[in-house]
């Protein structure tokens, strides 16, 4: 898998558990160490193991891929997965907002997210909806 698809994921997985502010950094031009970062905050230390649990798990059982290295604790404020071409922060809201890596990164390109188009069924039945209240 390659490390853009991987970050995307990263970000997927946070999101599956309600991760708030989710944000990829594109730090290739910026960093040897790394290609992404995928931040995310949690609003308490169980929200935080929830996040770190569901990626960690979901790339282990599914994809069979294992952080090179984890630091901090899953009852700590901050978690970082190393998957060596991506780099994932999972924090709490006020340990984020005290580093601001974002600012630290402040030239890497966050990565837009993808724009969902409505399923066409989803919009037959809205629009269906509407006429029949009508």
């Amino acid at each position: 898998m390659d490390s853009k698809k991987l970050a995307l994921l990263c970000r997927d997985l946070a999101d599956n558990k309600k991760g708030e502010n989710i944000v990829i950094l594109d730090v290739r031009k910026l960093s040897s160490v790394t290609d992404y970062f995928v931040l995310a905050s949690g609003t308490s230390q169980p929200h935080l193991r929830a996040i770190v649990e569901e990626i960690s798990s979901q790339l282990r059982d599914v994809h069979e891929l294992r952080p090179a290295r984890s630091e901090g604790t899953k009852n700590g404020t901050w978690v970082v997965m190393d998957y060596f071409d991506v780099i994932v922060h999972v924090m709490h809201t006020e340990t984020r907002q005290r580093y601001d890596l974002e600012g630290l990164w402040g030239d890497a390109k966050p990565l837009k997210p993808a724009k969902v188009a409505k399923a066409p069924k989803a919009e037959k039945a809205a629009k269906k909806k509407r006429t029949t209240k009508a």
